[in-house]
């Protein structure tokens, strides 16, 4: 399919990125995004919020600030209470005002499946743009979130998962990237994206393949959900994650030290995930003790940039 592109889209879909980027003026950028998704868990008005906080993070992972947002809603009224509805665009409000974003309207169909999402539109200066092109070889890598929601939220599902490792997860699904964003943006970020449904391998690996570089991960390093390592020990993994796993392994290569339990982590799909940042060594540090020192708790160095092979790939080690 031919899609025409602008000298003034400066980000389109060439390199999957995480939003779509035009330039209005030599002082401002539209950035936009739209996500939804399906209930990953029971209570409405969490999801809302769970929701709402994953389709902004693609506006964060620009290195933007979010203005507006659109609901988007697929409810099966003749199933379903309203209330319900009105729980979740509750809690989407709740996340929009955290923001600073203003909602400014929306669009809703019958459905015979609950969905729930938003339109996003942000802005930022085009000199200050931060796609995830740009990554260098010696680059430190940054994930500020804890990788499991896939794995935690599939042992919600099958009702094995205790609540202290629910709460957890929650609690890091409806936890704004907009912290972590305001903080990195004071630092020079070579490229950043947000690890979600293709989990941490395959979100690095789009950053990769834009940049033309490889990367090392450290498997001891990443920060894991309470509970992660146990459900997969136990093969309680979304099938998401089989998907994921089966199309990415042959770009991975697994060292020797590596169990397969981990190999399974690392590309388990992300709710609402972290951060990932590409930063020149020398700045690494100091931005994750400036994370750490702001509440974003679960940042890790997680691994480094190399230089590039012909076909870009992943050493997990």
């Amino acid at each position: 399919m031919d899609i025409k592109t602008h000298p003034d889209l400066l980000v389109g879909i060439d390199n999957h990125d995480d939003s779509a980027v035009y330039k209005l003026s030599d002082e401002i950028a539209m950035v936009q995004s739209l996500d939804f998704f399906t209930p990953i868990v029971d209570d409405p008005y969490t999801f809302g919020q769970i929701t709402a906080a994953n389709a902004f993070s693609d506006i964060y992972a620009m290195g933007a600030r979010p203005i507006t947002a659109l609901n988007i809603v697929g409810f099966p009224v003749d199933d379903m209470d309203n209330e319900i509805l009105k729980d979740i665009l509750r809690g989407g409000l709740n996340k929009i005002e955290e923001t600073g974003a203003v909602l400014a309207g929306g669009h809703s169909i019958k459905d015979d499946e609950l969905k729930y999402g938003l339109s996003v539109t942000g802005i930022v200066h085009p000199d200050k743009l931060i796609s995830n092109k740009g990554a260098q070889a010696g680059d430190a890598l940054i994930l500020t979130k804890a990788l499991g929601t896939g794995i935690v939220a599939t042992a919600l599902k099958q009702k094995i998962a205790p609540d202290n490792q629910v709460d957890t997860m929650i609690d890091s699904m409806t936890q704004l990237n907009k912290y972590a964003a305001e903080i990195a943006v004071n630092y020079p970020i070579n490229a950043m994206t947000d690890v979600t449904g293709y989990g941490l391998i395959g979100h690095l690996l789009e950053m990769l393949d834009a940049s033309e570089v490889d990367a090392r991960i450290f498997a001891d390093q990443l920060p894991l959900l309470p509970g992660t390592l146990e459900w997969a020990a136990k093969n309680v993994i979304p099938a998401g994650l089989v998907a994921n796993h089966k199309f990415y392994k042959p770009r991975v290569a697994i060292g020797s030290k590596i169990s397969r339990i981990m190999e399974l982590i690392a590309v388990d799909p992300q709710t609402s995930g972290g951060l990932l940042m590409s930063v020149p060594h020398d700045s690494a540090q100091a931005l994750l003790d400036d994370l750490q020192a702001h509440g974003v708790d679960q940042a890790r160095i997680i691994g480094e940039i190399s230089n590039s092979s012909l076909e870009p790939r992943i050493s997990l080690q």
